[in-house]
């Protein structure tokens, strides 16, 4: 039996990414279904609505909610925790790397880090400094990444997927995609993994 295959979007700077990046994987290795990392940003889709920072900001209640959610979540999944110096963080770097090479053997393992990297270590993604770091734990060359990810054809990559985001009717983060159905928020994570099962039986 094949299956639909799984596109995870996330955003770098996004708590609830933290969360479903840390669980897709296992989920879709378990059920059998093919996954691909899709990063992009949400700043682009926030300025469609006229925001100019995250809506966890934006409203208070809802941002003090979204922070003891993460506090019960990371302990329910024993995924280490340290609420971050600045929110939303810039991003823009790892996102750029990630979306340049989502198919490179190394990504799980730069995606899983660039998350630690945030939400455990509470360093700077955008920090070329921090990235190269990053990489050369996963086994990556850092210097030749880099310098793909920011200064060839590959530069485009992110902004792309931010694009297509948007076409898709992305309007925060975490999402999977299968096909043509969006499965919104970490707690989407198995009706997500089970459609991509049923749709490819």
């Amino acid at each position: 039996m094949t299956t639909a295959t799984l596109q995870f979007w996330f955003e770098f700077a996004s708590p609830y990414s933290y969360i479903a990046a840390m669980r897709i994987e296992g989920l879709c290795r378990e059920a059998g279904v093919p996954m691909v990392w899709r990063p992009f940003l949400l700043g682009p889709i926030f300025a469609l609505r006229g925001w100019p920072t995250s809506h966890f900001n934006l409203n208070e209640r809802r941002g003090k909610y979204m922070w003891r959610d993460m506090e019960r979540l990371t302990e329910k999944y024993r995924l280490p925790w340290n609420r971050p110096s600045v929110f939303p963080r810039n991003a823009v770097l790892a996102a750029r790397v990630a979306a340049a090479f989502e198919n490179a053997p190394w990504i799980s393992q730069f995606v899983a880090s660039a998350f630690y990297a945030n939400f455990r270590d509470d360093e700077d993604l955008n920090s070329d400094v921090v990235i190269a770091k990053l990489l050369r734990a996963c086994g990556a060359d850092a210097q030749t990444v880099l310098s793909a990810a920011v200064n060839t054809h590959r530069r485009n990559c992110l902004r792309r997927n931010t694009t297509e985001a948007i076409e898709r009717g992305v309007f925060g983060a975490p999402n999977c995609v299968v096909g043509d159905e969006l499965f919104w928020g970490e707690e989407a994570l198995e009706d997500a993994v089970a459609w991509a099962v049923r749709r490819g039986a």
